[in-house]
């Protein structure tokens, strides 16, 4: 097959993206070598806590022809996700549970994948129809050890900003990748984009936790993500408070982010919000049982907390939340009802709670009292 025969393929699979809703591709090659260093690096500092999947295999995670053999070049592909509904809104009522936007509506792999399924058969279609056979190729997204934000990077879909996601000048940060490894020789898209964060570090400076501890490097053991997500057993004290009322997830690093004023707004219906969680109050989720949990969460990505993480979050965002007895009823009710590890976190948080009430009291006393006295009785509760 020779070279026009390639690159007329390669426009054929700009036109097919298109037409099966992604909004941007590129293709590279399988040089990762400088993004491996950081991978190694970031490995070394501890940065992945319990993720031990991101050491499992070793290279073949920055190189794909170790991953699949023969492979010489990557299709990456993106796709806006950001649904209509107003997240500052959520994020400022702090009775109300905040999941991250990716989350809110079917899960993406699922969606990925298919659109990707689709566009290799096409390529695959095409080929035939040139009576070229004995290609191959494997559709990745987000599920093997695949460094999808590298390759996107490589093919010309955005830069790796400081907040470490992928970030393009016309579509800012909310979209979704995915991959295609094969054996195909086809042109690669010319030049990466280049980095256009300069000066600006407002995803640093607004981190709750501190997770993004410089420029380009996050340190996963205090980020909010993963403590919602991937993390399995308690969630340290000292950064519960922070957490505020996110149960899954968290965006705030993108919030800030300077161009995702250009981001768009998504027209794929599976990433509508589903049983109103862009909205629900804490109470409610917090009295879901396991089997609403399954319920509510079918085909959606919240299904990676599981419900004793599910749990355990929402305990933490009611502890966070305004004094209220409603809520320190429903947390002793929930005493108990789901592992010993939630149970600590349904303590914490009412004792949390109390600590409000006990603010309240002292500043309706403070006008009968010396006010260096209330003073220091409330900075001791505020510890």
């Amino acid at each position: 097959m020779s070279e026009p025969y390639y690159n007329e393929l390669a426009d054929h699979i700009k036109t097919w993206s298109r037409e099966l809703g992604f909004q941007q591709v590129g293709i590279t090659d399988t040089d990762l070598h400088e993004h491996e260093q950081h991978l190694r690096r970031w490995l070394d500092a501890g940065y992945q806590g319990g993720m031990e999947y991101m050491s499992r295999h070793g290279t073949r995670r920055s190189r794909p022809g170790e991953l699949i053999p023969g492979t010489i070049r990557i299709i990456s592909v993106r796709m806006d996700y950001l649904p209509n509904t107003n997240v500052t809104r959520t994020l400022e009522d702090s009775k109300k549970g905040y999941v991250s936007r990716y989350a809110l509506g079917r899960d993406y792999h699922k969606v990925l994948r298919k659109r990707l399924a689709t566009l290799q058969s096409r390529i695959f279609g095409w080929l035939e129809d040139k009576h070229l056979t004995g290609f191959n190729a494997r559709v990745f997204t987000d599920s093997a050890p695949v460094l999808e934000k590298a390759v996107a990077e490589k093919a010309g879909l955005g830069w790796i900003g400081k907040n470490t996601l992928l970030l393009n000048r016309h579509a800012g940060s909310w979209f979704f990748l995915g991959e295609i490894y094969t054996d195909i020789p086809l042109p690669v898209t010319r030049g990466a984009a280049t980095n256009h964060c300069g000066s600006c570090q407002a995803c640093i400076d607004i981190c709750p936790t501190g997770a993004i501890i410089g420029p380009y490097q996050l340190d996963a053991r205090r980020c909010i993500s993963y403590l919602t997500i991937e993390h399995r057993g308690s969630i340290p004290e000292g950064l519960r408070r922070a957490i505020g009322n996110r149960v899954f997830g968290c965006d705030d690093c993108q919030l800030v982010c300077p161009w995702n004023r250009y981001a768009a707004i998504t027209s794929e219906s599976d990433f509508e919000p589903r049983h109103g969680l862009e909205t629900e109050q804490l109470l409610v989720l917090f009295n879901w049982s396991e089997d609403e949990f399954l319920s509510n969460t079918e085909g959606s990505p919240i299904r990676r907390a599981g419900y004793e993480g599910w749990t355990r979050n929402i305990a933490i965002a009611l502890g966070n939340a305004p004094w209220d007895q409603q809520i320190v009823d429903t947390l002793y009710s929930r005493l108990r009802s789901v592992s010993e590890m939630v149970d600590e976190h349904i303590r914490w948080a009412i004792t949390e709670q109390y600590v409000k009430r006990a603010r309240i009291s002292v500043a309706e006393s403070c006008p009968d009292a010396p006010w260096s006295t209330c003073q220091n009785i409330l900075k001791k509760l505020s510890r």
